[in-house]
């Protein structure tokens, strides 16, 4: 598979990681929207959140866990955002699912 995150996931293609277990991989996004923007995905390859099933759903819940303490790590107090942008309409330009988790100013809404 040819996959980008996978690669992250798996340590060929580098990343600056702030957090890892045996599920998921955390690292800086390279564009940054925020102070604060993190990605946070799974290390199974699963292609977005439309593909969540009761056999994989767990991740997500671990994924939100890990999304809580990095947000209390990086001094999120005021507020943050998850976001998980899903298709070609939703703005998913990895076909990997994902997270980002963005903080350290106010967020606006609707997004732009």
């Amino acid at each position: 598979m040819d996959c980008v995150f996978c690669k992250i996931a798996s340590g060929e293609i580098p990343s600056t990681r702030v957090y890892e277990d045996d599920l998921c991989v955390a690292f800086k996004d390279l564009e940054p929207q925020a102070p604060v923007h993190l990605l946070i995905i799974p290390r199974a390859h699963i292609a977005s959140v439309a593909e969540i099933t009761p056999e994989n759903s767990a991740i997500v819940a671990h994924i939100f866990e890990v999304a809580a303490k990095l947000a209390k790590e990086n001094h999120l107090e005021n507020g943050w955002r998850i976001v998980s942008n899903v298709g070609e309409d939703g703005g998913q330009s990895v076909k990997h699912m994902h997270f980002h988790l963005l903080g350290g100013r106010a967020m606006a809404w609707p997004p732009g």
